[in-house]
């Protein structure tokens, strides 16, 4: 178990502007650049002892806001809160928050200049819940060696020696960046089942940024959707996955049974359409469309993330 019990974390009304400053022109003349504005009134609670999976679209805002929780930046208005249930408080310059907070982003943060094992000594010294017995284990499951430096490492093995370090600080609050992105299959299959046995033998709070949701939502008890710098959604992934259904069938049979709702996706083949409608349906509903020849189906939370923030809208 780790010394500290699982950190949560509230944002609210948080933006996050970059880029705003005054430079000067050729000719003397001054002018005020526009801030690019990565959050923009963001609003969200992620409950402590749960495993999140946060989703967004490049550049939708996901990155900006792990940065918050772990400290790396400041909001440019709002507030942000860390810490275990009760005695959340701001992480900026806070040792006691970033010391149970562990970002882990695709590069590892990783001394280069130095052998593997510098890095893992490094993160030793810095988190007070290290295992280095788990360290010691995955980096054998990977077959990382902790003799070379990690600028010699392929993209793959960076990876993994990140996803290494998140697993063996237990940090109460974990932040896991798309940092599975430069490992093959194998390997993140292999770190999603280790992820998995770790959590439920050391309880703490994971929160998995990734665009390979259709891997990852299984891992899922809540879910996060950011979209152009704002939350969408923040729920369980159960009532995720209740928010859509699909409907298969005659166009004019699944026409009616569709009238009314918010369609999220629409495509034809033929006489058959196949439509995404938001929300669910009740029973007399089911029965209907068992009697229209309607197949009713689920929808992967992959499918429903993608169809909430297209920008597109639906095809007609």
């Amino acid at each position: 178990m780790t010394s500290t019990a699982p950190f949560g974390a509230r944002l609210d009304d948080v933006v996050v502007q970059f880029g705003k400053n005054r430079r000067m022109l050729a000719n003397g003349t001054v002018v005020k650049d526009e801030a690019s504005t990565a959050l923009d009134g963001a609003t969200v609670t992620i409950r402590p002892g749960t495993i999140t999976g946060v989703l967004g679209r490049n550049g939708a805002g996901k990155t900006t806001m792990l940065s918050l929780l772990a400290a790396f930046t400041r909001p440019t208005g709002g507030t942000v809160v860390v810490g275990p249930e009760g005695a959340e408080e701001d992480p900026w310059e806070n040792s006691w928050i970033t010391s149970g907070t562990q970002l882990v982003r695709e590069s590892g943060d990783l001394i280069n200049d130095d052998k593997v094992s510098t890095s893992l000594k490094y993160y030793a010294d810095m988190r007070p819940d290290w295992s280095a017995e788990t360290a010691e284990r995955l980096l054998d499951v990977f077959e990382v060696d902790l003799r070379k430096k990690p600028s010699a490492l392929s993209r793959g093995k960076r990876s993994a020696v990140g996803a290494t370090i998140g697993l063996a600080t237990r940090a109460p609050l974990t932040i896991f960046d798309e940092v599975y992105l430069g490992m093959d299959a194998p390997t993140r299959y292999a770190f999603y089942d280790e992820l998995l046995a770790d959590y439920a033998a050391h309880p703490r709070t994971i929160l998995l940024s990734s665009h390979l949701v259709e891997e990852v939502e299984r891992l899922f008890e809540d879910v996060m959707v950011i979209d152009g710098g704002r939350v969408l959604l923040a729920e369980s992934a159960d009532q995720m996955r209740a928010r859509g259904f699909s409907l298969t069938g005659a166009k004019d049979a699944v026409g009616r049974l569709a009238e009314g709702r918010r369609v999220l996706h629409r495509q034809q083949l033929g006489a058959t359409v196949q439509v995404t409608l938001e929300g669910a349906l009740d029973d007399d509903e089911l029965a209907a469309a068992s009697a229209a020849g309607v197949e009713v189906g689920a929808v992967p939370v992959q499918d429903l993330f993608v169809r909430l923030t297209d920008p597109r809208g639906v095809p007609s």
